[in-house]
């Protein structure tokens, strides 16, 4: 069972930056696709960016040119958030599914952290 967990959250003011990571509690096979998701209240949870088995990364509309996602020699996965925007305030989580390729549907995820949460104030 791999146990996910999220840190590096926090209060930040529009236009600040925020550094989140993710490390696993066993093993992660690196060709596992690793993805971050952020879900704020009331609404449903959506997918921010990810990183494949061979490396290769994707971002959504509302966070590209601003959020880079990367995964170090440890299979730690980080989010680097530059740029923040009130919209960008949400909890964040990430997440594994045991193939090399990635998508946006949490519901092919089946390994989740609890979250970080990152409030963002204009």
């Amino acid at each position: 069972q791999v146990q996910l967990q999220e840190s590096g959250g926090g209060s930040v003011q529009s236009g600040g930056s925020l550094r989140l990571s993710c490390t696993s509690s066993e093993y992660t096979y690196r060709r596992y696709c690793m993805a971050w998701f952020r879900q704020a209240p009331g609404k449903e949870r959506e997918g921010v960016a990810n990183i494949d088995g061979y490396g290769q990364t994707t971002y959504t509309t509302f966070v590209k040119d601003r959020f880079t996602i990367s995964r170090d020699a440890k299979n730690t996965l980080w989010l680097q958030m530059n740029d923040l925007k009130p919209e960008d305030t949400a909890m964040y989580l990430c997440a594994v599914r045991p193939w090399t390729d990635c998508n946006y549907s949490p519901g092919t995820y089946p390994y989740w952290g609890q979250g970080t949460q990152v409030t963002v104030s204009s």
